[in-house]
């Protein structure tokens, strides 16, 4: 196809992991079995911390949003991924890619700043405990939530609008299980100047500065910790942060692992295995992040499943004897 055309017709191919058709249902297996976890695992918190009245503050709010970002932010690429194995076809449309360009970079943001507003409750809650009720008041938790669906919706509007003004070769091959945006960029024909000097602002805007209060407020963290005189208080203070600190490691390590490895090799395989880590991995171990080390998520899983069991019998009686 002739560099200027329609956009209309542009058509990718997403080369995934492998070419081989012997390892495609083996990769089909491998991350249906992680989509389900995830789907499942996340969908468990939420149900938790909506039935259960003692999970209703806003550290358990912030967690329900997570996980629902966290189905959502693996649904923009893994379905399409097991249903391009299952068809054998590669093909992604020009406008299914910049779609899913655009829910990709929306709900990694989100990602990015719900941990900052996480780590910002977790400041307020250890620092200054006795005004916490009065900081965080379910309107500025809301509005919090609020302010990061705009500005995440807007960067990811702002990104998609510009790759619709990019002009394409005959080189149409992704190598990745995705329309990644950087690999999207190198495909291009039209200059990207403009294009790669946006997300190089935006990771240092719209990921660095997030990350830097989150180093900030567990710095401050930490010497409220280290002020506190009983070894089970310092313990007790810590303990509600163990969570949310290995979720964050976990999310921007392996996220800054896709960018390092994709800048020091030009192989694709590795960018890509990266990627499995943050699109993938990350979202399917918050669950589990959260509730094995957690008492109050345990506590309302089993009061969860406890009422669903008791209920069973009786909607089947029901059932039985209209």
């Amino acid at each position: 196809m002739e560099p200027g055309n329609n956009t209309q017709f542009y058509e990718f191919l997403l080369l995934g992991f492998s070419e081989e058709a012997g390892l495609q249902p083996l990769i089909f297996g491998l991350f249906l079995s992680m989509y389900l976890i995830t789907v499942l695992g996340n969908l468990l918190i939420i149900l938790a911390t909506i039935s259960d009245s003692h999970l209703h503050t806003p550290m358990y709010f912030f967690l329900s949003n997570l996980s629902f970002i966290d189905i959502c932010f693996t649904s923009t690429t893994i379905p399409n991924m097991l249903q391009n194995i299952q068809t054998g076809s590669k093909v992604i449309t020009y406008e299914r890619c910049i779609i899913q360009v655009y829910f990709y970079i929306f709900f990694a943001m989100l990602d990015d700043f719900l941990l900052t507003v996480m780590a910002y409750d977790r400041f307020v809650a250890i620092c200054h405990p006795l005004h916490y009720t009065v900081i965080m008041k379910p309107q500025l938790c809301g509005l919090l939530v609020l302010i990061s669906w705009m500005l995440s919706a807007m960067y990811s509007l702002l990104q998609s609008l510009m790759a619709l003004q990019l002009i394409f070769c005959t080189e149409m091959e992704i190598p990745h299980f995705f329309c990644e945006l950087n690999q999207m960029l190198q495909l291009a024909c039209s200059d990207t100047f403009l294009n790669d000097m946006v997300v190089y602002l935006a990771s240092v805007l719209l990921v660095g500065g997030p990350f830097a209060g989150i180093l900030y407020s567990y710095s401050k963290i930490l010497s409220s910790i280290r002020g506190i005189s009983s070894a089970q208080g310092k313990y007790k203070a810590f303990s509600t942060c163990v969570s949310h600190i290995s979720v964050v490691l976990l999310f921007f390590c392996t996220s800054l692992g896709v960018y390092l490895s994709s800048a020091a090799s030009h192989s694709s395989h590795s960018s890509t295995a990266a990627s499995v880590m943050y699109t993938v991995v990350t979202p399917m171990l918050n669950p589990f992040i959260y509730s094995l080390r957690n008492k109050d998520i345990k506590g309302a899983l089993k009061r969860f499943y406890e009422m669903v069991t008791i209920k069973s019998p009786i909607v089947l009686g029901v059932m039985k004897h209209p």
